[in-house]
């Protein structure tokens, strides 16, 4: 088989992880060397200037000796499969990076005859990568599950950033639908790799180079388990704490195999991904906890409302606020006021105090805003009342409006709603 076949196997094997995104990483170049990481970002993604970013994402090999029930490359599966050698991995990124269609790697693989194995292939690409063709650019790596921790330190030191994907939320799901994997195996790595990240910061002798210097990150996938959203969400926020996370992925069930134990779904559960993803911004950077956005008696996200708005509706006590004395934070949790605003807020109102006019300039979004604040004690317009209907009616009503061609349909409160535009570049900007 030439690698032209191979890269076309491999590449599209490779479409199912999306753990991947902007690089985060200053890996400088060298005397005769070529390319270099920056911190505008790596992988098909938006950059900070608004570039869109691309990296060539492939597999080293598709030809896995464990059998995920919900994984298109398990051992049981009769499809095409191909492995690269380290050296057709290697030349594959340069050919690539000279002719400008990429800025950097996404390897990852199945597990070929062992853990152990896989990582030396893995390690040997990226060797070939660094030292004989001197490329400094962006490198994200997978870290295969059950792999020594010598190995470990071998691809921490070369690459940029790591990643070892979760995939089910829970040591059920993983006993049900991939068995051979244990949460210890998958859970112990990523706490190595994050203890190895801290110790670099706190003293850059005790590490030869620069370990992982864009972190790590991880996946879930969402709807092939029962696990609730608030199961998902609380497994994210731990993540976040104890490990440092650099992101966590939700990747959206994609029915490729059969099996009793996956679910039957007409189409990927794109919704929720999507909610998942704004209330994952929502810990990150608007300082919510799981435990606020979702609860027991409410352990799914409303697929009509944003998490942010939904969480309003039902916290409609800490309402209204005045835009002129509240605090950053609280901001932040005013649907329609993202980080960006919240910070103009602030350095505005030292000048002179805020009217809704001076909102809709610094950014706003008022249209969501207008029934959660005051400026200077008045309501906007007519929004005299926080009454929880009313409120809602209107939300719901400006969710209607962003789909496609409202004229041509009555949609009805319960219908099966996807992801508008706005949703998606909320997901990218975290302004919700």
């Amino acid at each position: 088989m030439d690698t032209l076949e191979k890269l076309k196997i491999l590449s599209d094997a490779a479409k199912y992880d999306a753990s991947c995104s902007s690089s985060g990483s200053t890996r400088k170049n060298t005397n005769n060397g070529i390319g270099n990481g920056n911190n505008s970002g790596i992988c098909h993604t938006w950059g900070a200037d608004g570039r869109c970013i691309s990296l060539l994402k492939i597999l080293l090999s598709n030809c896995c000796i464990y059998d995920c029930k919900y994984c298109i490359n398990k051992c049981t599966n009769s499809i095409k499969r191909a492995t690269f050698t380290p050296k057709e991995v290697a030349d594959l990124t340069i050919n690539f990076y000279k002719r400008n269609y990429i800025e950097g790697l996404f390897l990852s693989s199945a597990v070929v005859k062992s853990p152990d194995h896989t990582m030396e292939l893995l390690i040997q690409s990226v060797t070939i990568l660094r030292k004989k063709y001197n490329f400094n650019g962006y490198i994200h790596c997978k870290t295969i599950p059950g792999c020594s921790k010598e190995l470990i330190d071998k691809l921490g030191n070369l690459v940029d950033r790591m990643s070892i994907n979760i995939e089910l939320p829970s040591s059920n799901s993983l006993k049900l639908l991939a068995p051979q994997k244990e949460k210890t195996g998958i859970l112990e790595p990523m706490s190595y790799i994050s203890n190895n990240i801290k110790l670099k910061k706190i003293d850059k002798s005790k590490l030869k180079t620069n370990f992982v210097p864009a972190g790590q990150t991880t996946q879930l996938i969402v709807g092939a388990t029962p696990e609730s959203d608030l199961k998902i969400l609380k497994l994210s926020e731990s993540l976040y704490k104890k490990l440092s996370l650099k992101r966590v992925y939700y990747s959206a069930y994609v029915s490729v195999n059969e099996d009793t134990n996956l679910p039957t779904l007409e189409k990927p559960p794109l919704l929720r991904e999507n909610r998942l993803y704004q209330a994952d911004w929502l810990l990150r950077y608007y300082g919510f906890q799981a435990d606020e956005l979702l609860d027991e008696t409410h352990a799914n996200f409303n697929t009509l409302l944003d998490p942010k708005c939904d969480w309003a509706l039902r916290n409609l006590d800490k309402f209204p606020v005045e835009i002129n004395t509240a605090s950053y934070f609280t901001l932040l949790r005013i649907p329609g006021i993202g980080i960006i605003s919240a910070k103009k807020i602030i350095m505005a109102r030292r000048s002179f105090n805020l009217d809704f006019n001076a909102l809709k300039k610094l950014g706003v979004t008022l249209k969501r805003a207008q029934f959660f604040i005051t400026c200077k004690g008045k309501y906007y317009d007519k929004v005299y009342k926080m009454n929880p209907s009313f409120i809602e009616t209107n939300l719901l009503s400006q969710e209607r409006l962003k789909l496609p061609n409202p004229q041509f349909k009555q949609l009805s409160l319960f219908d099966n709603l996807l992801p508008t535009k706005e949703d998606k570049i909320k997901c990218l900007t975290g302004n919700l």
